[in-house]
């Protein structure tokens, strides 16, 4: 649609509510009385309205699937008006040098970063709401360090689904200053590498209105959500390598914690994987019915201890039934042993 047409310059617009058909080039799935135009006071222009369900209203652009934007210029610009407490997506259809297609959807619904070879599946969680938003996306960036260096070649589809108000879309060919102020709560700023330059004049919302300019790119997709050991991910960091890592340093934390009892005494560490695991909580409970009355102190302490040690093994805790019959078949041995020790002990301290 756009391929043909002159891309030089600093914007080529896409979209506008403006004028007496603004959707006819694009086609409308869902209901149509929840995808309308309408007059907003606050801009004080005409915008197109999406509600209701994300998966099924939402309006696409081309509107043949046989048909493709063409659109180059680096970076989409949304304007748009997202309501609180309500989801809202979009999807992408991206080509690269290679003549591939990949789709990215980046959703509100979507709660970490999912990645296939021609699929990304990316959170919308730091979307600036109620208020105007320039939403831009960095179209180069996304392409390459989602799928491994693929490099950006265009932008040909374009799907907006509920729910928001939409005023533009359009593309830049240089990076807009973003005025979200989120730098602090991401913890590292953007690298200022790249020139900046400000939305074109057509393009703008007039200066009365709440307004915000947010640029999304995958430093801000990967740091507050994805947290491992503690610390946000960083830009040269896979996914892959970090969910690993997070693993295990998960599961040293909780082995750093775990005591168990043995020989009456608290022990630093997890207990043997093999059926003495039980021996603790079974000696305990043979020890409260055959002791001596003369050691109720002791054995009280004895059963204090053994309570501690299984809170601090956080195990998901058998019910009796089942507890007695794992260990009748595994370790009959073990508590005729521990009947003898028990009768001796009572025998000694009276």
């Amino acid at each position: 649609m756009f391929r043909n047409e002159y891309q030089g310059g600093p914007f080529v617009e896409i979209f506008s509510a403006q004028g007496k058909n603004p959707g006819a080039k694009w086609k409308i799935f869902g209901s149509p009385s929840a995808i309308w135009k309408e007059f907003d006071k606050e801009v004080k222009g005409f915008v197109f309205v999406l509600e209701g369900s994300s998966q099924t209203n939402k309006i696409q652009l081309p509107k043949e699937t046989r048909q493709t934007l063409g659109l180059i210029q680096r970076f989409l610009v949304l304007q748009i008006y997202v309501p609180l407490g309500q989801d809202f997506s979009t999807e992408l259809l991206v080509t690269d040098l290679g003549n591939i297609k990949r789709r990215l959807y980046l959703s509100t619904v979507q709660k970490e970063l999912s990645v296939t070879p021609l699929h990304a599946k990316l959170p919308l969680f730091m979307i600036k709401r109620k208020i105007w938003c320039n939403l831009c996306i960095d179209l180069v960036a996304f392409t390459s360090e989602i799928f491994k260096g693929a490099v950006f070649q265009s932008l040909d589809g374009i799907i907006i689904s509920a729910n928001c108000k939409l005023r533009k879309i359009f593309t830049l060919k240089s990076k807009p200053q973003d005025t979200a102020e989120e730098d602090d709560i991401f913890g590292l700023p953007f690298t200022a590498d790249d020139p900046t330059d400000t939305i074109p004049r057509t393009c703008q919302l007039n200066t009365d209105v709440p307004q915000v300019t947010q640029l999304l790119n995958m430093t801000k997709l990967r740091q507050p959500e994805i947290r491992f050991g503690g610390r946000p991910l960083t830009s040269s960091e896979s996914v892959d390598q970090l969910i690993n890592r997070g693993q295990g340093s998960t599961h040293n934390s909780k082995n750093q914690d775990v005591s168990h009892i043995a020989f009456g005494s608290k022990v630093l560490g997890p207990p043997p994987p093999s059926g003495r695991r039980f021996n603790t909580r079974v000696s305990g409970e043979i020890t409260k019915s055959l002791g001596s009355r003369s050691s109720r102190s002791c054995q009280q302490l004895t059963l204090e201890k053994g309570s501690e040690s299984i809170q601090d093994t956080k195990s998901p805790g058998l019910s009796p039934s089942l507890f007695y019959k794992a260990f009748d078949q595994g370790d009959k041995e073990n508590i005729h042993q521990t009947n003898q020790i028990t009768s001796q002990n009572g025998k000694k301290l009276k």
